[in-house]
C-alpha cells in the first residue's frame, strides 16, 4: 500500500482547508478523539477560535485482534453533549468504525453530531455513513508528523 508521509506544513494547510469548510457551522463544542485526532482537534480549535473541547477514547482491537463492539476507555458525561452541538474530530476515516461509534454516543446522549476528519478512505469505508467534513480524500497509508515512526527517525 501506498504510504504519504504528512509533513507540519501540509497538516496546517490540511486544518486550514477543514476550518474554512466549517466557518458557516454552528459548533458548540469539539469531540476529539483519542489518539490521532487529538493534534488536529487543538490546531482546529485554534483556527475555529473555540475553547471547549473534548475528549473520546475508544478501542476496537485488542493487540492483533479485532472487537465485535466498541469499548468507550474515555467518554464526556452525557450532560456535557445534550442539546449541544458536536463536531467530532479524528485524523483519518479508515474503516469508519471509531468516528461511526463516536457519533452514535453522542447521538444517545443527546447532542447533535457532525464529523471532521483529516483524510476520508472512501474506499475502506465499512459503515453507511461517511464524515460530513474531510480535507482530503486518499486510499493510501497516512502517516502523519507525530507517529512514532516519524519521531523515532530524528
Amino acid at each position: 500500500m501506498e504510504r504519504h508521509r504528512v509533513s507540519w506544513e501540509e497538516l496546517l494547510r490540511l486544518v486550514r482547508r477543514l476550518a474554512e469548510g466549517l466557518r458557516e457551522q454552528e459548533v458548540d463544542l469539539l469531540l476529539g478523539i483519542a489518539r490521532g485526532g487529538l493534534i488536529p482537534t487543538a490546531l482546529l480549535a485554534q483556527a475555529l477560535g473555540m475553547r471547549d473541547l473534548l475528549t473520546a477514547a475508544v478501542m476496537f482491537y485488542e493487540g492483533e485482534e479485532t472487537l465485535p463492539e466498541p469499548v468507550f476507555l474515555q467518554f464526556p458525561p452525557d450532560p456535557l453533549l445534550f442539546g449541544k452541538r458536536v463536531l467530532v474530530v479524528d485524523d483519518v476515516w479508515d474503516s469508519g468504525r471509531t468516528a461511526f461509534a463516536v457519533k452514535a454516543r453522542v447521538r444517545q446522549a443527546g447532542g447533535l453530531p457532525l464529523v471532521a476528519t483529516l483524510h476520508f478512505k472512501p474506499g475502506r469505508n465499512q459503515v453507511p455513513d461517511r464524515p460530513d467534513f474531510y480535507a482530503e480524500a486518499t486510499e493510501a497509508w497516512v502517516v502523519y508528523p507525530w507517529a512514532p515512526e516519524v519521531w523515532l527517525e530524528t
